[in-house]
């Protein structure tokens, strides 16, 4: 298994480059392959050795080999931060004995990190991302369950990511202040990857957003940053939640008492 973290870290840091790319062109309609990399301060194409994920950052020291302009550090925080988050993922499905689903979570933690970014960023979550997801990790996960022979987790996927998507359609139709139609639009894609790990993982997950959106909202007002009425990105934090349903759904499941 080390062999398989090992390479799956190597993966994670190639995905996170284009990651970087897919987060700063796709919402602006770019093209995701032309042109080259290239500096956006001066245009120069970004050479081959200097390409190279997190290393090229570092020999560079943070800036452009041709004019000198920064770089921001979050390019290679992206590359580092997807390549331990393929890691993890895969340390926990295989503790769950889930292996044959890791396509399916690992393809989700690439999209997890561009939506979150973009949302961030522009306080949108893109339907080339979103609605693409959908028949793309449906296929992921009925195969994981045709490999595994467990149809019940994907019953119960389609389930939970129909009674998701219901709750958050209701709630953004009773407050459509509170809601976007993205956060809606991705809430389906969220119940369905909880729901196929576990029945706890989906409460949890889903409550760990709406509690994570909370305690930052209550922060953005108390450091003086913003109102009551101030527009906060949801969808960074209904992904986080997700992950922490990943992670921790069944141990956080097991403390509520049962009679």
């Amino acid at each position: 298994m080390a062999l398989l973290y090992v390479l799956l870290g190597l993966l994670g840091l190639a995905i996170g480059s284009f990651l970087n790319v897919v987060i700063y062109r796709l919402p602006r309609g770019e093209s995701l392959s032309r042109p080259p990399s290239h500096c956006p301060s001066c245009d120069a194409p970004i050479r081959a050795r200097h390409n190279v994920p997190v290393l090229g950052w570092l020999v560079l020291r943070g800036r452009c080999a041709d004019c000198s302009a920064p770089i921001s550090v979050r390019y290679p925080a992206v590359e580092l931060g997807t390549a331990v988050l393929f890691v993890a993922v895969a340390v926990r499905l295989d503790r769950l004995d889930l292996l044959p689903a890791l396509p399916a979570y690992l393809y989700f933690a690439a999209i997890g990190i561009a939506l979150s970014l973009i949302d961030l960023d522009l306080r949108r979550l893109p339907d080339r991302i979103v609605l693409t997801s959908y028949p793309v990790l449906a296929v992921l996960l009925a195969g994981a369950a045709i490999g595994s022979g467990d149809y019940w987790r994907l019953a119960r996927a389609g389930i939970a990511g129909a009674v998701l998507f219901a709750v958050f359609a209701g709630l953004a139709f009773g407050y459509p202040a509170g809601m976007g139609l993205g956060d809606v639009k991705l809430s389906g894609l969220l119940g369905a990857l909880l729901g196929y790990l576990s029945w706890w993982a989906l409460p949890v997950g889903a409550f760990a957003g709406f509690l994570l959106g909370a305690v930052a909202g209550v922060a953005m007002m108390a450091s003086g940053r913003g109102t009551r009425k101030s527009a906060l990105p949801f969808g960074p934090f209904l992904i986080a939640g997700t992950f922490i349903g990943i992670f921790a759904g069944d141990l956080i499941g097991s403390w509520y008492p049962t009679p």
